[in-house]
């Protein structure tokens, strides 16, 4: 059992995410970074679609009932075990009465807490991740809180030792002069040309706004061409005639909103492109106010990239074993 003291900012139990009720209106959810979320449940022998605590900007604070093999990812919160620091990316074991305490994020925006056995939380369509907007899965379908207890599966048999390390060249360095890769397409034609070039071209900050429905962005001002408006269509030029977003979907109601894991599933607001696949864990671990650069790319680069980042995971699973 893992006994909640302080659930930091904005802390909820997340696995690979509920796939396939997409078209009744329910998102995957599901982790934010998900090769972070992986490699911690690859470090306790878990399977990937085991259970993890994704933490975001500050972590929490919990106590262990029981002994345990733990591991932290994703952003740097500077974790301890009764006062002393412990490695990320690595196996570590605790012992019954351990009180694990997170700081806040100095790199990064999101951090995973993988436990051996993984979080043992009733699934909800057939998943454990928490889709807080309507209230289900996770924990009683919200955010952490003092006083929460959650119980952990059965111990893997096999794992590795404790002491194994992800490699620092499977590390990401959550760099924000990174650009973000986007497809174009769907609405872009109804913005100016202006402001089509200038969406690939600006600086784009992260707003506190951003969430795991959708990470808003600031900056410069975005233009539609004058048209009449469709019949069904609302009133602003950014309206369209209602149509499904897919997830990592960038619409503009006034400023870019990238679509995230928790996000609604249509609307009436023009969506002008989508980030990739590959890329969208790299702008889950962007901060309020760190900068955000797109760049465009056709769909066969996307398929190429995920290619490569699932080839990237595979390198890193094998080089802890």
């Amino acid at each position: 059992m893992i006994e909640i003291e302080a659930g930091g900012v904005a802390s909820t139990v997340q696995d690979d995410g509920r796939t396939g009720h997409y078209h009744i209106g329910v998102p995957p959810s599901g982790a934010m970074d998900s090769y972070a979320h992986a490699l911690a449940n690859h470090l306790v022998g878990n399977e990937e679609s085991a259970a993890t605590i994704e933490m975001t900007y500050q972590g929490i604070t919990a106590t262990f009932t029981e002994d345990a093999v733990i591991a932290v990812t994703g952003a740097n919160m500077s974790p301890t075990i009764e006062g002393e620091p412990i490695g990320t990316w690595e196996s570590v074991a605790v012992e019954a009465g351990d009180e694990l305490d997170m700081g806040f994020a100095t790199s990064g925006a999101r951090a995973y807490l993988a436990v051996a056995g993984g979080l043992d939380v009733p699934e909800v369509m057939d998943s454990r991740s928490t889709y807080t907007l309507v209230g289900i899965g996770g924990h009683e379908g919200r955010g952490l809180e003092a006083g929460d207890e959650l119980p952990v599966g059965a111990t893997p048999t096999e794992r590795p030792a404790v002491g194994a390390t992800v490699p620092d060249e499977y590390v990401p360095e959550y760099a924000d002069e990174e650009t973000v890769r986007v497809v174009l397409g769907m609405n872009d034609h109804r913005l100016t040309a202006e402001s089509r070039a200038e969406l690939c071209s600006a600086e784009w900050t992260v707003t506190p706004e951003a969430d795991r429905v959708g990470y808003r962005l600031d900056g410069p001002d975005v233009e539609f061409e004058e048209r009449d408006q469709p019949f069904g269509a609302g009133t602003d030029p950014s309206n369209v005639v209602d149509l499904g977003y897919p997830v990592g979907s960038i619409q503009v109601p006034q400023k870019p909103i990238v679509l995230m894991q928790d996000a609604v599933t249509g609307g009436g607001y023009a969506t002008v492109g989508t980030v990739i696949s590959a890329d969208r864990e790299r702008l889950a671990q962007r901060q309020t106010h760190d900068s955000v650069y797109f760049e465009e790319v056709d769909v066969d680069t996307a398929l190429d990239a995920r290619e490569t980042r699932a080839e990237r995971l595979d390198a890193a699973r094998a080089a802890v074993e």
